[in-house]
Order: structure tokens, then sequence, then C-alpha cells
């Protein structure tokens, strides 16, 4: 006898939960208790007398699993029946690993797995033995950088059945960097030699097996009657297959996730998988929809909606607040500097309030200027992964340069004029060998001023070509600025210029990403000293109480962490807080200054969903920072507002939001008109029709606002007349005109020239 379903479950739900026994692809808007939904679809089967044997539940991580099983035995605790297991797909690739050991499909592995630290060590090791003579000093100096991005090339290729040296291509690492391709063989050879298995290979080796052997595909298949899969956004080609296998011909399956939230494309997830591929090759499933979310209220619904609805790699829901759920405020900030706005509203909060707070990045370089700010002001603040802005390694060197600037080197030890010299031969890094360098720094050590006379008058001969020409410009940059008393964000300016800083650090960069995030990273602290407005050595004091701030903050263990949380919107899927401040929302990061991109459109895509998880984070406040708008045709490129702005459509969003908040506050709940005060778009209407509302306003022209003319699909040039918008770099972008030719263009002109245009 099955028991009623509780009151609290939506129509969706219930209709999840009662649905036959078929395949079934549920798209779950964030925050939309889907775990919930979930655990009663598998208390219904159990009811019916499905067998939990032959039930199979997979989840992405150990947490998720824990979360789901607690779940699940809360809504079965009545029912005093045997669960279904509840696995991650690494465990149960591990299970299938030792089956086919036993099986002698399999050669035998060592039970002793490697750990993150031996797979990074032998990283290190075949990083400096393949990698060219020329980045060795480099790889010396970053080593976590390098063994990084070594595991994680390692490991996404074993995410896929694409060739190595195609994976390296798609990641757009540059020619210095194809050792990686070796890299890989190396590392598999090592492995094998010691029967030895990584995290990777619990999933890889036994899927591989399956894959080129129909006896295991007979094996393991046809096992299950049902198969859930949660999170199945995330899915990547390897867990394709392991599932595919594993369902056979037999069981029907049941996959739960939300392609708008797809992020993690970089660990070899891909939206095809669950916008197309399950249905193709799962027999047209069952397609239902969990749309009402009881995390966030109707202005942050339409905000995200408005946005997303620009994606055409996506299925066509809507979220929608639940009539339950509070109302969200929604705040939209225009300045030069994010920082003000965020300082501003983290010191009118209580600690308690400042704990629930979150603020989120698209890369760590934004936080430099924030992060400070909040250190000077000691606003409590936690970081999501590494030491903080003042422990950068270019924070450091800008440190060291001020110290050679103001005069300090008499004041300092021997050892520390060592340190210090070694950060400024490596601002930018003026190509001497480890020990070469070591050597300079320790001459330049044992004098207490002068650096600047002491590099120019270096015999050039001894040198080489490039690194004496890099110690000139150097030693005449120091000389230059020795005893500089001007604004302190001016002599970093001037430096930067004088030593072609970034330059130098392109050309030593991993990738197009890793040069931008650390020239970012000094731009950034560049920033923040030019809102102090003091002299070098005013600002090598501060800095210095700053870090001596930050040093404690570490050593302090026995306080919990606590304050504000800054993270990466990458780092926060699943996860809210009450309050959260997303700034940046400029051409330059929302969406990221691309690379020559193969395809633009996706890319986009791609961005735009990282917005919308972001903003679909928030509980009761979101708060948006931009910059300003309006007619600023000098404006740098990266500094327009966001192209993403105007998508969200703010003020309809956030007018017609209030009133829906307002109505359902309401005692009378009858009026079901609006006249919208803004220009109605389709979203909107769609909302409205959702909610009972008929919605009455002036439909909104199609226009691009403040957005760039180059954010637009089709443009119109002053002399080449009309085309479409093909690629994009941070500085660039190339159109193909309707006569044929394709051109690329500055962004820093295109206002001159362009306008933008719709079609027929």
């Amino acid at each position: 006898m099955t028991s009623p379903l509780p009151d609290f479950l939506t129509d969706e739900q219930c209709e999840i939960i009662t649905a036959g026994h078929e395949h079934a692809l549920i798209t779950a808007v964030a925050g939309s208790g889907k775990t919930t939904t979930l655990a009663w679809r598998l208390r219904w089967l159990l009811q019916q007398g499905h067998d939990p044997r032959r039930m199979l539940v997979l989840m992405f991580n150990r947490s998720a699993r824990v979360d789901f099983e607690r779940k699940l035995r809360d809504v079965t605790r009545d029912l005093g029946l045997a669960l279904p297991e509840v696995r991650t797909y690494h465990a149960m690739g591990l299970r299938l690993y030792r089956r086919f050991v036993q099986e002698g499909y399999l050669p035998a592995f060592s039970e002793k797995i490697l750990t993150e630290q031996e797979v990074s060590y032998q990283a290190w090791l075949l990083t400096r033995q393949l990698a060219p003579e020329d980045l060795a000093d480099e790889i010396r100096r970053n080593k976590k950088d390098y063994v990084e991005t070594a595991t994680g090339f390692i490991d996404l290729v074993k995410t896929t059945l694409t060739p190595v040296d195609v994976v390296f291509e798609e990641l757009g690492y540059s020619d210095r960097h194809r050792y990686l391709i070796d890299l890989f063989h190396a590392f598999e050879q090592w492995r094998k030699a010691r029967s030895q298995i990584t995290y990777a290979d619990m999933l890889y080796e036994p899927v591989m097996a399956i894959h080129q052997n129909t006896a295991l595909q007979r094996l393991v298949g046809n096992k299950m009657d049902l198969v859930l899969v949660d999170e199945y956004q995330d899915t990547n080609e390897i867990q394709h297959l392991l599932l595919r296998y594993v369902a056979g011909d037999r069981a029907k399956v049941t996959v739960v996730g939300d392609p708008d939230q797809t992020i993690y494309e970089f660990r070899g997830a891909r939206p095809e998988f669950i916008l197309s591929r399950f249905r193709e090759e799962f027999d047209e499933p069952l397609q239902q929809t969990l749309s009402y979310s009881f995390r966030y209220g109707h202005r942050v619904a339409l905000l995200a909606n408005h946005l997303i609805t620009h994606n055409h790699g996506r299925n066509d829901v809507l979220c929608h607040s639940h009539a339950s759920t509070p109302a969200t405020q929604v705040h939209l900030h225009e300045s030069d500097q994010d920082s003000n706005i965020v300082v501003k509203l983290l010191e009118a909060l209580p600690e308690p309030e400042q704990q629930q707070t979150a603020i989120l990045f698209r890369v760590w370089s934004q936080s430099v200027a924030i992060e400070l700010r909040l250190l000077a002001r000691q606003i409590p603040y936690r970081i999501g992964a590494g030491k903080g802005a003042l422990f950068s390694r270019e924070v450091e060197a800008v440190t060291s340069l001020l110290q050679v600037v103001t005069g300090q080197l008499p004041r300092m030890t021997l050892e520390d004029r060592l340190e210090a010299a070694r950060q400024l031969l490596r601002f930018p890094h003026v190509g001497l060998k480890e020990q070469e360098l070591g050597n300079m720094a320790r001459m330049l050590a044992g004098f207490e001023s002068g650096w600047g006379r002491c590099l120019q008058s270096l015999e050039e001969s001894a040198l080489g070509p490039l690194p004496a020409r890099k110690l000139r410009r150097l030693g005449e940059a120091l000389t230059a600025l020795e005893g500089y008393s001007g604004p302190v964000a001016s002599l970093l300016k001037r430096y930067a210029e004088q030593t072609d800083l970034f330059e130098g650090i392109r050309s030593l960069a991993l990738t197009h990403e890793s040069a931008n995030e650390r020239i970012d990273t000094v731009l950034g602290f560049r920033d923040y000293l030019a809102t102090l407005d003091v002299s070098p050595a005013e600002a090598l004091a501060h800095l210095q109480n700053l870090r001596r701030q930050a040093l404690e903050k570490q050593d302090d263990t026995a306080k919990p962490a606590g304050g504000v949380l800054l993270s990466t919107i990458h780092r926060t899927k699943g996860l809210e807080w009450s309050r959260v401040i997303i700034p940046g929302l400029q051409e330059k990061y929302l969406p990221y200054s691309p690379r020559q991109q193969d395809d633009l459109k996706a890319f986009m895509e791609s961005e735009r969903r990282l917005l919308y998880v972001a903003v679909t984070r928030t509980r009761r406040e979101l708060h948006l920072i931009t910059r300003p708008g309006g007619p600023r045709p000098a404006i740098d490129a990266d500094q327009a507002p966001s192209r993403f702005v105007d998508e969200l459509c703010f003020p309809l969003s956030e007018q017609f939001g209030r009133w829906l908040d307002q109505r359902e506050g309401s005692i009378d709940r009858d009026t079901d008109h609006y006249q919208a005060g803004q220009p109605l778009t389709n979203v909107a209407q769609r909302y409205a029709d959702r909610a009972g509302i008929t919605l009455q306003g002036e439909s909104a022209a199609r226009t691009t606002g403040n957005s760039p003319v180059w954010a637009s699909h089709r443009l119109s040039h002053a002399i080449f007349g009309p085309g479409t918008v093909m690629a994009e770099t941070d500085t660039a972008f190339d159109v193909r005109f309707d006569e044929g030719r394709t051109l690329t263009f500055s962004k820093k002109s295109a206002h001159l020239y362009f306008r933008p245009v719709t079609d027929a």
C-alpha cells in the first residue's frame, strides 16, 4: 500500500515521484529541492515493490552521497525496508576494476592508491625532465602552477576518449608547453611499471576495458532495474560511457541536472550529454521539470531567466520563485572601483551577517584590491583557496621594489636584501639561469644602495645579449625611480613601462589566461595603491602593517574562521548564502577576456552560465557591481559594462519582481494585473502567465543599451556595410562581412565605425 505524499511537495515534485518505470530526464533549476524529490521517488518505488538490490544511485562526490543517504534514510524511516546502494562514480569504478582483475581482464594493481602528493611529485620530476631548457628557471620558481597544470592535464585526458594531442590543442596551451603530451605518456609508463592507479584511473581503466571488450559489456550490463544519476550536467565522456554500459538494455535510467549550470567544462563536462546525448541513447525519455526555486525570490528569478534565455544550448525552462520563498533584494551598483562598493556594503553589517555573505569573482586577480581594502578596514574575511593577495609573488615583488626605491636597504638584514634582489631580478625575469640569478642577487645584496647603477655598470659581454639588455633596463628603471616621492601608483606604472614588465610576464606564462591573471594581479594592486594617494614610503609602511595583520590572522588558529567569504564562482556550485556580491560585471571579467576562440558563441554561452550560477547562489540579497555606462566613447574596451548587464533586464526584473513579492505578502492577493513601468520582454510575459498575472505595457525594442558594439551578433560598418561577428580576443574582434571579406578591428575604436543591427 502506497502512503500519501506530504502536502509540502509541489505538483511537479509529485509527478516525478509517482511517474511510471521508464527513462526520465529531469531538468531541475537552482534551489528546486531535487534531493528531497529524488529521495521520495525512491521511497515510492520501494513501496511499489522494486528490489533495492537492483537499484543504483550515482552521486558525483562523497559529500553529495552522504547528504543523499541521510535524506533517503529520513524519508524511508517508517518503511522498515532495505535501501538501494548510493555510490559515487569513482567508487563504482573501483569495484568494477577489482572484479576485472579477478576475472583476468585487467592486470592487478596495488591496493595503495597513489596519493595526490605522490602524483604531484612524479609530475614535478617529469616536468623538470621534459620541459624546454628556457623554462627551467620559471618552472623551479613556480613549482605549484606547473605541477597543477601537469596533474590537471593528466586527469583531463582521462575524462575523454580523445587522443592526448587533441586534448592539448583544445586547451589552447602554447607550443612551448607541448612537453605535456610526452609527460602524459611518461607518467603512464611510470604508473603502470609500479602497478599503481590514481583517483582518475578508478574510472578510466575499467571503462576503457569495458569499451574495448564485448565480454565485459555483457558482464556489467543488465544487472539493474533502475539507475538514478544526480548532477548530470557535470557528466564527462567516461562517466557517460559507464552509465551506458551498466544500464544495458534492462535498466530504466533517470538523470537529474540543469544544463544552465554546466560550468565545469575544464574538467571534461559537456552540456550536450544532458541536452541531447541522453535522449538519443536512452529511447526518448520522459522529460520532467523542477522549475520552482525555494532559494531566491522573484527578482532574482527574473534576472536569471532574462540572462540565461540568451543561450541557445539549453532546455527551454524558466526558474520560478515558489510562493513560499521569502523575497530577495537585488541591487545594481555602478562604480569605477568595485572595492568602494564592497566596503560600503560590508561595514554596515554586523559580523554574523558578514559570515553569511560571499563575494564571488570570475578570476582570483579580481580579489586583490578588495582583499586589501578589507584588511585595511579590519573587516573580517576568509578565502576559499590560497593565502591571499599579500602573499602573491607579484605583490611581494612590488613590496621589494618599494624597499629599494625608498632607501630601506641599509636597514634590512643581508638575508632580506638577498630576497628583495631575487624578487626584482624576476620582476620581470632577466633571463639568467637559476644559479646565475642567485649569484647576481648575492652580489646586489652586498650593497646597501645604488642597485640601479650597479646593474648598469655590468660587463655585458659576460652575460649574453638578452640578459644584458634586460638587466640594463632594470638598472635604468631603478636609477630613475630612486628617491621617487610622487604617487605610488604612478611609480608602479612607470616601472612596468620601463622594464616591459607585462611583456616579460606574457613571455613565460603557461597560457594566455595565466598571463592575464598575473598581469591583472599587478594592476589590481596598482588600483588599490591609487586609492591610498600616498608616497612610496607611506605605501610601504601601510603594506608592511597589512602583512603583519594577515600573518596574525593566519596564526590565530584557535579562533574559528569567520567573516565574508572570498571565492571564485567555480568553487560555489551547490552552495548558497544569505547575501551574494558579484563585482566585475565589465567586459574584462564577465565575459572573461577570451583568447581567439574556435567557437565564440559557445564560449559566450559558457560565460553566461557562469554568471547564472553566481546570481542563483543568494537567498536574501544580491549585489551586482558594474562600470558606469552612458556615452563614454574613449572608454577602454575591458572597462566597458558587461554585455550581460543589459541581458539581465534589471529595471523590469526589479520592478515586476518587487510587485510580485508585495502581492504575495498581501492579505488581498486578488490583484491579477500589473502595468509595467518598463518595456516588456517575452521572459516577463511567460513568468507572469505562470503566476496567473496579466502583464500590460509596451514590448521592449531590441537594443544593446550600454553593451559594447562587438557584443552584437550583427553589425554594420560605415564603409564595409553589414557583417557578422565571428571571433573575439581581449583587444580585437573579427567580422565577416556579407560581401565576403573577414577583417579584424580594434575594440578601442569600434564605436567610431560600427553600429549594431538586427536581421529582419
